[in-house]
Parts: structure tokens; sequence; C-alpha cells
């Protein structure tokens, strides 16, 4: 799975093409260039990072890479007027409503197999137990419903509080709660989850 300084500096090209053709009034070239270099910097220390989440949400490696390099292009379209203390939470929101409206565009059902981070597993099993247990988990999470999904990757794998969550989603806390509650349920009645999910130590 690539995920390298290259990728950032492709999305970085693109983003910036995107920003000049939308641009109404010439921009500074030193102020450019710094905010170019600062979206740089983020990109590239980020995108490992974001990777991971998306492939958690979208299920796939090929697609997850589009996603960030599509949520990556429109945050550096408003690079300039995101507050530096707020950015992982925008970039946050940006990449779960981008791949909500990727999923409602669609309306297609995957069942995907992907690779799931060794984070999520509370013991070090041997190989080949790993690897299947990824694999069930990923499919018991493409199971879920996008807005399920998204609830249990913040809060399992991303450790975002309930309340985090749901500034982040745009949803009030008791939906979040309810959104867990039943994302939990159906992973555990899932017929290829084994009953291991990545709950322990989730923030209230």
């Amino acid at each position: 799975m690539p995920h390298n300084p290259t990728d950032a500096s492709q999305v970085l090209a693109d983003a910036s093409q995107a920003a000049a053709d939308t641009r109404e009034v010439p921009a500074d070239s030193s102020h450019v260039a710094a905010e170019s270099d600062d979206f740089a910097a983020y990109a590239t220390a980020a995108w490992p990072r974001l990777v991971r989440t998306a492939h958690m949400l979208t299920g796939d490696f090929h697609e997850a890479e589009d996603l960030v390099q599509t949520t990556l292009a429109k945050v550096y379209a408003r690079w300039r007027r995101i507050p530096r203390d707020d950015v992982d939470f925008y970039v946050r929101r940006s990449l779960v409503n981008n791949n909500l409206s990727r999923v409602r565009k669609r309306r297609v059902a995957h069942l995907l197999m992907p690779f799931l981070p060794e984070r999520v597993h509370q013991h070090e099993p041997g190989h080949a137990e790993a690897v299947e247990q990824r694999a069930a988990l990923g499919q018991a999470l493409a199971s879920l419903s996008a807005r399920q999904r998204a609830v249990m990757v913040l809060r399992y794998w991303e450790d975002l509080g309930e309340a985090e969550t749901a500034q982040l989603l745009g949803c009030s806390v008791g939906t979040v709660k309810t959104h867990a509650r039943r994302g939990l349920e159906a992973l555990r009645a899932h017929p290829l989850f084994d009953g291991r999910h990545p709950v322990s130590g989730a923030r209230p």
C-alpha cells in the first residue's frame, strides 16, 4: 500500500491547481508559497494515518487513497481559512462526509476484506489467525451502514469521545450512542465475526 511523500506531493500539485482555478483575486506569490509549504508538510505527515482511517471507512486501499486525495484537495482549497488548531478536526470531518457522499452516490453494497491495522487486536495471535480475524472483522464492518461504520471508526479507531464524534458528524451524542450500540450488536451477531472487537478503552 503506497503512502509516502510522493502521494502527498501529487495531492499538493492537484490541489494547488484546483485552488488556483477557483481563485477570484490573484494571490501574493510569497503567501501562496508559504501556504503550499505548510499544507505539504501537513499532508505528508498525515497521509499514512488518513489512508488507514479511510481504509477502515471504505474497506478498500485504492478507494481509501482516492478518498484521502479528494479530501486533501478540498482542504487545501480552504487551507488559509482553517484555524491551525482545528486542522485535524476539519480534515476528519471532511473525510467522513466525503465518504458518506461517496456511499450515497453509489448505493452499492460492498462486501470487502480489508487488511485492518494491528491496533484493533487485544492480543498477538499467530499470522494465520490474525489474517483470518482481520478478514472477518473487515467483512463485518463492511456490513454496517455508512453512519454506523463512521461512528465505529471514529470511536474505536480514532479513539474520539462521544461528544467529539457527535460534533464531527453533526449529530447528537444520543445518536452516536445509538449508532455505536447498534454497530457493536451487528458486529457481534455477524457470522464471520469471532467476538473480539475494538472497543476496549473507548472514551465516553
